[in-house]
C-alpha cells in the first residue's frame, strides 16, 4: 500500500540557530508505531441530512449509510473521512474544534465568495463568533449549527513563511 502524504510544519530554530527537521503530523499507514487521523466525527440529530449537506459542500460521496453512522470521504481508500453519529442533544455552544475549508490553492477572492454563496445555498448560515471584521476567513455554520470557516488560499495566508521553511 502506498505511503500516505506527509504534512510537515515549519519548526522553530534550534539553540544553535539551525532549523530542526520538520515535524511529521500525518504518518504513513505502514508505520506500525503511528496514529493517523481516520475520521472527523460530527454528532448529528439528522444523520442523512447533515451528511448530505457536507457531501455536497465538499464534493465527497456518501461512502456508507447505516442507521447509526453515515460516512463521507473523497474515496473508500482515502486516509480520512467524516463520520456522522447520532445525538439527541442540540448544539448549544461554539465548537471547540472546527474545519477550515479552502476554496483552492489558486482561488481568487471572487471564487471564494462564490463558494461561500454556494455553502449558503446548501443550508449554511454566516455566524458571528466574535470576529472583528478584518479576518481572512468567513465563519459559517452547517444546518445543525456546527461552525466551519472558508479561508483564503493557504499561500495568501502563510506567504513567505512557507518559503522560509525550505
Amino acid at each position: 500500500m502506498p505511503r500516505a502524504p506527509t504534512l510537515s510544519v515549519c519548526p522553530a530554530r534550534t539553540r544553535s540557530n539551525r532549523r530542526a527537521p520538520p515535524i511529521d503530523l500525518v504518518r504513513g499507514q505502514d508505520d506500525p508505531m503511528s496514529l493517523a487521523v481516520h475520521h472527523i466525527v460530527i454528532d448529528a440529530r439528522d444523520l442523512p441530512g447533515l451528511a448530505k449537506f457536507w457531501s455536497e459542500l465538499l464534493g465527497w460521496p456518501i461512502l456508507s449509510s447505516r442507521e447509526r453512522e453515515v460516512i463521507i470521504g473523497p474515496s473508500v481508500d482515502s486516509p480520512i473521512g467524516i463520520c456522522f453519529m447520532p445525538s439527541a442533544d442540540d448544539k448549544v455552544v461554539k465548537n471547540r474544534v472546527h474545519l477550515d475549508l479552502n476554496p483552492g490553492a489558486s482561488a481568487t477572492a471572487e471564487e471564494r465568495a462564490l463558494e461561500i454563496q454556494r455553502a449558503r445555498a446548501l443550508g449554511a448560515t454566516i455566524v458571528d463568533v466574535g470576529q472583528r471584521g478584518d479576518e481572512s476567513w468567513t465563519v459559517l455554520a452547517d444546518p445543525e449549527g456546527n461552525e466551519f470557516c472558508v479561508v483564503r488560499p493557504k499561500a495568501d495566508l502563510i506567504g513567505s513563511a512557507i518559503l522560509d521553511c525550505m
